[in-house]
């Protein structure tokens, strides 16, 4: 993780998403922000995710910014498949 300069980059913050909502509920106690809604948030797409294993990890950092202001052009889902994940015909 080096820079041009031969620097050292900051690397990403990335937590798995029990880890994501704990630090989030440690920076607002009162936050309404769950497990479940930071995990479909990977899962849609609308946060990029990295599996580890069975893990799924996120970016902190994206994970705020998204929280900031989640009508961002960066946050929108494109969908472009029809059906994802429905019955398909038998022929």
């Amino acid at each position: 993780m080096y820079d041009n300069n031969r620097n050292i980059k900051a690397l990403p913050r990335m937590r798995t998403v029990p880890e994501a909502a704990a630090e989030i509920k440690a920076a607002d106690p009162n936050t309404a922000i769950t497990e479940y809604h930071i995990r479909q948030l990977a899962l849609q797409g609308v946060l990029p995710r990295v599996k580890a294993g069975r893990k799924l990890l996120i970016n902190l950092d994206t994970l705020i910014e998204y929280l900031t202001d989640p009508t961002a052009e960066k946050f929108q889902v494109h969908n472009t498949t029809a059906v994802k994940g429905g019955i398909r015909r038998i022929v």
